[in-house]
């Protein structure tokens, strides 16, 4: 069962959960009209959707994984976990995720294949273009775009046309992402360099790759200091973006350190996010 967890990486849930929460809150005009039957469905399908995209990244990248020295001990490559059990899971995950879609509604269910296409294709872009990091800050900002129309369609509702908000916070995701997943991938430059694999690193160095990474978490910020002025307006809302700049700032100071940076900085990040997007309701 340790075998399992650590190869899911529930904790990187810590990044997702708390998009997921905004998009819906981004939608919703009161917290009364979330039902406690809408919330465990969101997460059901939250769960079910991080397990196949985990999944299916560790299954296509097992080969590379047992040649990186860092990666060798994982699950799959080191013979802890069997690749059957592994699409045996990705299977099971999969179709508790469609069954779900299903049951938030029809329109959510039509576009269920979105995130699981994505998912698919993000791993094979290391072996083809330094834009890959793109394809973690898609995936992750899926989440938040997922909850939004979740919430718009549940029982079938029709979609609001005040989508301003929800596609500033989606950019902020995108960028935010892909910036730190930059950070994180400094740590596999010479590997990367080696394997002829693609990321900002290993195609243009660690200096110049932490610069485009910073630049992206400006535009990202620049999303949610709009979304402030257009969508909260409030003074907490501006206090929270303010927090939000200064982690932003610490994750590049500190980027050598990725445990701190990457995990622990972008963990808080995503929670003052939730509480950003919560001042709405005071």
């Amino acid at each position: 069962m340790k075998s399992i967890f650590k190869f899911l990486k529930i904790e990187h849930t810590l990044f997702s959960l708390p998009l997921i929460f905004s998009g819906i809150f981004l939608s919703s005009k009161s917290l009364e009209v979330i039902s406690l039957e809408f919330i465990l469905l969101i997460l059901f399908v939250a769960i079910s959707a991080r397990t196949f995209a985990m999944t299916i990244n560790r299954i296509i990248d097992k080969k590379i994984d047992k040649l990186n020295p860092r990666t060798s001990n994982r699950e799959l490559p080191s013979g802890k976990l069997k690749l059957s059990f592994a699409i045996f899971l990705l299977l099971i995950s999969g179709m508790f995720y469609f069954f779900l879609a299903y049951e938030i509604s029809n329109f959510c269910f039509y576009i269920s294949p979105i995130p699981i296409m994505v998912f698919t294709v993000y791993p094979y872009m290391k072996r083809f273009t330094k834009f890959a990091h793109f394809g973690v800050g898609i995936s992750l900002s899926l989440a938040s775009l997922g909850g939004w129309f979740a919430t718009e369609t549940f029982n079938n509702s029709n979609i609001s046309q005040n989508t301003l908000p929800i596609i500033l916070f989606f950019l902020f995701t995108v960028f935010w992402a892909t910036g730190f997943d930059i950070i994180y991938s400094t740590l596999d430059e010479k590997f990367d360099k080696k394997e002829n694999l693609f990321s900002f690193p290993s195609r243009l160095g660690k200096e110049k790759a932490l610069w485009f990474s910073a630049l992206f978490h400006i535009i990202g910020f620049l999303m949610l200091i709009l979304l402030c002025f257009i969508e909260l307006k409030n003074i907490f809302a501006f206090f929270l973006v303010s927090i939000n700049g200064i982690l932003l700032f610490l994750e590049h100071k500190k980027s050598a350190d990725v445990e701190l940076a990457f995990f622990k900085i972008n963990s808080i990040i995503g929670f003052s996010v939730l509480f950003m997007i919560l001042t709405k309701f005071f």
